[in-house]
């Protein structure tokens, strides 16, 4: 795997991630009425031309699930415990559909667990941007990372 172990966690080290990825209205479709969102800003092209932006907004929430994954590969992939939470979640631009999606990843903080000696916390801060370099998402992520083997 090539996650990193809490030991390898770093404050200030910073990840852009090489992976990238252009979103599609079948996405956004697909993802909006899989979570039973049926707000037509993502739906519904005739409602949306009508709105300030004059055409359908990506889901935000699919925004957040690419933003994350596109780090995971680099930092989380198979060392992760699991997430504790997100917060300082924000989303200064609209994404549309074929917008292409990118993500750095900062490390705010890393501390032992003080209930688990084979785990620490992990406080990651993630930023999306797009094709023209706008941050688009931003949220904080602590991460249940597991320790690194004993040497």
């Amino acid at each position: 795997m090539t996650g990193l172990y809490l030991d390898e966690f770093t404050v200030g080290r910073h990840f852009r991630h090489p992976l990238t990825r252009t979103v599609s209205e079948a996405d956004n479709t697909m993802f909006s009425l899989m979570t039973m969102n049926p707000q037509p800003l993502h739906i519904d092209a005739h409602f949306s031309e009508g709105t300030e932006w004059g055409e359908r907004l990506f889901n935000s929430m699919m925004t957040i699930a690419i933003m994350v994954g596109l780090s995971v590969q680099d930092t989380t992939l198979g060392t992760t415990v699991g997430n504790l939470g997100m917060s300082d979640v924000r989303f200064p631009k609209p994404v549309f559909h074929g917008d292409t999606l990118r993500a750095e990843t900062v490390v705010i903080s890393v501390r032992e667990s003080k209930s688990r000696d084979d785990v620490g916390i992990v406080e990651l801060e993630h930023t999306c941007l797009n094709q023209r370099d706008e941050v688009v998402a931003v949220c904080r992520r602590a991460a249940m990372m597991k320790k690194g083997p004993a040497t």
